[in-house]
Parts: structure tokens; sequence; C-alpha cells
């Protein structure tokens, strides 16, 4: 794959999830779309690596780092999720909006 190729890729990723994170109410449903979003980062970073600088070794370690971010990031989120849908029902940012205090 060519360097523009792969932009295409991770600007067609970030659009996506930058989408579904402003257009949807579900609160699973927006952990999506940031999910998405960082992948296309992280498509993006490992495009620069490979094609700018293949010898050094830290654009691997950013872009390890930046999936474990993705993967805690996603955990929690979701231990979030389930905690506030098991105490009061809530899976729509409008109801999670009420729990202020």
């Amino acid at each position: 794959m060519t360097f523009p190729l792969l932009l295409v890729l991770a600007a067609g990723l970030f659009s996506t999830g930058l989408y579904g994170a402003l257009s949807q109410q579900s609160i699973v449903m927006i952990m999506m779309g940031i999910e998405l979003m960082i992948g296309g980062v992280v498509v993006a970073a490992a495009c620069f690596w490979h094609f700018l600088a293949p010898a050094a070794g830290a654009g691997q370690v950013v872009i390890v780092t930046a999936v474990v971010a993705m993967a805690v990031e996603m955990a929690l989120g979701f231990a979030v999720t389930t905690a506030l849908f098991r105490a009061r029902r809530i899976d729509t940012t409008d109801d999670a909006g009420e729990l202020r205090g």
C-alpha cells in the first residue's frame, strides 16, 4: 500500500468514528466511535513511521502504547457503562446528564 492510500484509510476511519461519536445517543455507540477515531490515529502514526523512519524503534513503541491505551479506555468505559446500567438503567447520554451532584 502507498503512503497516500494509508492516509486516506486513516482519515476514513477517523471521519467514520467522528460521525458515530457525534450522531449517537447510546453510550456504547459513542465509545465505538471514539475507538474508530483512535484507530485512525494509530493507522496514521504507523503509516508515518513506516514510510518516514522505518529503522527507528520509537515508532513501534508509540503505536503499541496507543493500542494499549485503546484497550484500557475501552475496558474502563464499558465497566462504567455497565455499572450505570445496573444501578439506574441508564444507557443514553441524555439520561446520564442527570447524574450530577
